[in-house]
C-alpha cells in the first residue's frame, strides 16, 4: 500500500490531468515509441510554437483522469507508451502538428492512438481529416480573400471600362506661381 505522500502526489497529478482534459478544446493521444531525443525535441518545439501542451503521461493515472473528465471511450487506447497533446485555443493545432510528425515517421514509430474535441471522443479518421485543415490564420486569410474578391473584381472591371473609353481623365495641372526673387 502506497504511503500517504505518494498517494497525495498521484491524486494531484490526476486532478491536474483532469483539469487539462476538461479545459482543452481538443487533445490527441500518441504512441511515441521509437522516436529519438532529437525528433522529440523538434516535435516539442513545433508544439510550443502552436501553443500546444505536450506531456508523457502514465496510463494508470490517465485512466482515472479520463473517467473524471467523461472521456471513458479513450480507456482502451491507454496501453504502451502514451503522450498527450492538448490545446485550449486552437482545436486543430494538436491534430495538425501530431499528424505532420506521424506522416514524417511513416506511422512506424509515432502513431496517433485517438483524440477528443469539445469533450467528445472523435474517431481516428476525423482526427486525420481535421489535421489536414489549414491553420486558424490560414482560414482567416481565405475568408478575407473571399470577401475581397468581389471588390477587387469591381475595381478591375472599372479600370478596363475607363481604359476602353480612352483612358482616365486627368485633372488640369495647377498653374505654377512665379518664383520669388
Amino acid at each position: 500500500m502506497p504511503n500517504a505522500k505518494v498517494l497525495s502526489e498521484k491524486q494531484a497529478v490526476v486532478a491536474s490531468l483532469t483539469e487539462t482534459l476538461k479545459t482543452a478544446s481538443s487533445g490527441v493521444l500518441v504512441d511515441y515509441r521509437g522516436i529519438t531525443v532529437a525528433e522529440d525535441t523538434a516535435l516539442r518545439v513545433e508544439l510550443r510554437a502552436n501553443q500546444v501542451e505536450y506531456a508523457v503521461v502514465k496510463n494508470t493515472l490517465t485512466r482515472f483522469a479520463i473517467k473524471e473528465a467523461g472521456l471513458d471511450e479513450l480507456d482502451p487506447l491507454l496501453n504502451g507508451t502514451t503522450s498527450l497533446a492538448t490545446c485550449k485555443d486552437d482545436p486543430i493545432a494538436p491534430m495538425r502538428v501530431i499528424n505532420k510528425f506521424a506522416k514524417q515517421f511513416n506511422g512506424a514509430k509515432f502513431v496517433i492512438k485517438g483524440g477528443f474535441m469539445d469533450g467528445k471522443v472523435i474517431p481516428l479518421e476525423d482526427i486525420m481529416a481535421l489535421a489536414e485543415l489549414p491553420s486558424k490564420e490560414g482560414l482567416q486569410a481565405m475568408v478575407l480573400g473571399t470577401m475581397l474578391a468581389p471588390i477587387t473584381s469591381l475595381a478591375l472591371v472599372l479600370k478596363a471600362i475607363a481604359e476602353e473609353k480612352g483612358g482616365f481623365v486627368e485633372a488640369p495641372a495647377a498653374e505654377e506661381a512665379p518664383a520669388a526673387e
